[in-house]
């Protein structure tokens, strides 16, 4: 895994970003309702339009095909994308596993979902059952299963509740530790980034700066 750098990285409304997040650092950032933090992460993910350039270890952004990026840097947005009826349906990994005969799934996922309080048959769930709370939860084991090499995290747990932000915050930090993966973090939370730890930034007045 390589460390996430970004270079002068010119979101909408912000002043330029120049920011390095280690291998297996986590990095937190917080800021007002509506001061950029979301279209900081849109921005390193390549989502929304921009200026600067964003390294994964010695390899640039504009370098690579926008969804090899995407897979090696993985944004968690506060509200995931659903396209189709049925939860399994999101996940190649289970497609992949599971055929006529009902073989199941590499088990990669069934490990994810168990540590996010899932049984596997939450794959032939209906995505219109889920609460906001489990569709938050399992779109963070639908980026985990791609295996990325960072993750670029919004409001991960803003919608849960103690016993299962527990679970996220412990996933995410085993993650984290196991392969590697410099974080960046959106979180309203002070009591989480305080538990936590690592280093934390703040977006004021357009501006990203050190919190001290």
């Amino acid at each position: 895994m390589g460390l996430l750098r970004l270079e002068a990285l010119r979101p909408r409304v912000l002043a330029q970003v120049s920011l390095c997040v280690d291998s297996g650092e986590l990095v937190f950032v917080s800021g007002p309702s509506g001061s950029g933090k979301s279209l900081l992460l849109r921005a390193v993910a390549d989502l929304d339009p921009h200026t600067g350039e964003v390294w994964l270890g010695a390899e640039a952004r504009s370098a690579m095909l926008p969804a090899r990026w995407r897979r090696r840097v993985g944004l968690l947005p506060a509200e995931a994308f659903w396209w189709t009826d049925t939860v399994g349906d999101h996940f190649p990994q289970a497609a992949a596993g599971a055929g006529a005969s009902g073989t199941p799934p590499p088990s990669g996922l069934p490990a994810l979902l168990s540590a996010l309080g899932f049984e596997p048959d939450v794959l032939d769930w209906s995505v219109g059952r889920l609460s906001t709370g489990e569709r938050q939860r399992l779109a963070l084991a639908r980026l985990l299963a791609q295996n990325p090499e960072a993750l670029l995290l919004d409001e991960a747990t803003a919608n849960l509740d103690p016993s299962n932000r527990e679970r996220v915050e412990q996933l995410i930090g085993g993650y984290r530790a196991s392969r590697a993966a410099a974080v960046l973090w959106v979180s309203h939370d002070p009591e989480q980034r305080a538990r936590l730890g690592g280093r934390q930034f703040g977006i004021h007045d357009g501006r990203l700066a050190a919190i001290t």
